[in-house]
């Protein structure tokens, strides 16, 4: 689940997206065709599983971006069949090793690999950065509390009608500064 790591399965970056943090269609972190780049500058320091890219990925975004297998894998595999890895077989893994045709492809197209990671590696920064870190971990430890006092209510109604009020109120202030 994307975004996990920020609590309840929270994604930040869905929240809040200003100058400068832009992201791809649908809230993508990566637009269309950026991936074969991603995979190929990791595969360019050293031959990896399909496993290890999407953990080296979750790394190289700071944790903010979790590919999936049915990310991962398809392009790992249209860049085999582009020419531009080779799949072998390691402790009965598939590991992918860039060719020299994918160096090639990777230093023709150097400036769209360096414009995805400046956007991507911005937008992160900004994410990551006081007081919007700060504001995640306010707001996963308020939806903490609220379901903690929703369930240790058990059947006392009133309280638990008492909990979405107080976080209306809270949503009402923080509208008030957006203005």
């Amino acid at each position: 689940m994307r975004g996990s790591a920020w609590g309840f399965g929270f994604d930040p970056g869905s929240w809040f997206w200003g100058p400068g943090m832009r992201r791809g269609r649908r809230g993508q972190w990566f637009e269309s065709g950026d991936m074969k780049y991603v995979i190929l500058k990791l595969l360019r320091d050293k031959p990896m599983h399909g496993y290890e890219v999407m953990k080296a990925l979750e790394e190289e975004t700071k944790g903010c971006y979790k590919p999936s297998p049915g990310t991962v894998y398809p392009t790992l595999q249209w860049l085999e069949d582009e020419g531009l890895v080779k799949a072998s077989t390691v402790d009965e893994k598939k590991v992918y090793a860039i060719t020299d045709l994918g160096r090639q492809f990777l230093e023709t197209h150097k400036g769209t690999v360096e414009d995805i990671f400046d956007r991507v590696s911005g937008a992160i920064d900004q994410l990551v950065s006081e007081p919007v870190a700060d504001i995640t971990k306010a707001s996963s430890r308020l939806v903490a509390l609220a379901y903690r006092a929703a369930m240790r209510s058990g059947l006392d109604i009133e309280k638990k009608k008492k909990i979405p009020e107080i976080l209306d109120r809270a949503a009402k202030e923080i509208e008030a500064l957006i203005g």
